[in-house]
């Protein structure tokens, strides 16, 4: 049984943080030795960025320094928590990736996902994502959800508009489309717990053969 690395990648809304919880649970049952980190943050120093990077009342940041800054805290998440965990044969799973940083800021905030991409592969080498589930919600339903709830941490990303979630969407298609051998599309409109065992199921596959 080998140790693969697994992201959980979708818009704002797409019930990733719950999705990510149950996984958890689920994982727990299952006998696989894994951690589950998330970004931004994932190790203290990234943990200290990703304040600065969500923190509200930040919103004059550049989107370029976004970038960077968001580059800067994945090398030390991959440094300090992914690649231990990997070395020591614990399946890593992980909210958010470097896929984030090519839908939302090389797409959404508009400098380009090759661009972004060339940044976050010198950040993290060769440790890359064995396979991300990519939780599939239209923008608008997206953000339906987090206006309808109410005891959800809110972050600069969040208040953007419309039209910056349906460019972050457009870029995780144009993701899907170069990285169709890593990414598994889940329908996110399913209930919480179909997400969950689809998603759980097909991990249980991938580390029986590994």
């Amino acid at each position: 049984m080998k140790a693969i690395f697994i992201t959980l990648e979708g818009p704002d809304g797409s019930g990733k943080t719950t999705t990510m919880q149950l996984l958890y649970e689920k994982m727990k049952k299952s006998g696989i030795p894994f951690i589950k980190t998330r970004e931004p943050g994932g190790s203290p120093i990234s943990e200290k960025v990703r304040e600065i990077v969500l923190g509200i009342g930040n919103e004059e940041m550049d989107p370029r320094t976004e970038a960077l800054l968001i580059a800067g805290a994945r090398r030390q998440h991959v440094v300090e928590t992914i690649r231990p965990a990997l070395a020591a044969g614990k399946t890593v799973l992980c909210d958010r990736f470097i896929d984030s940083s090519l839908a939302y800021q090389g797409a959404g905030r508009g400098i380009g996902i090759d661009e972004v991409l060339e940044i976050n592969l010198f950040a993290v080498e060769e440790t890359l994502p064995d396979v991300t589930y990519y939780l599939d919600v239209p923008a608008e339903i997206g953000l339906a959800r987090i206006a309808a709830n109410k005891g959800r941490e809110v972050n600069r990303l969040d208040k953007e508009d419309v039209t910056f979630h349906q460019q972050v969407q457009t870029g995780y298609e144009e993701l899907l489309k170069r990285f169709s051998a890593r990414f598994v599309r889940v329908d996110a409109t399913q209930t919480p717990d179909q997400i969950t065992d689809q998603i759980l199921a097909d991990i249980l596959k991938r580390v029986a053969e590994s």
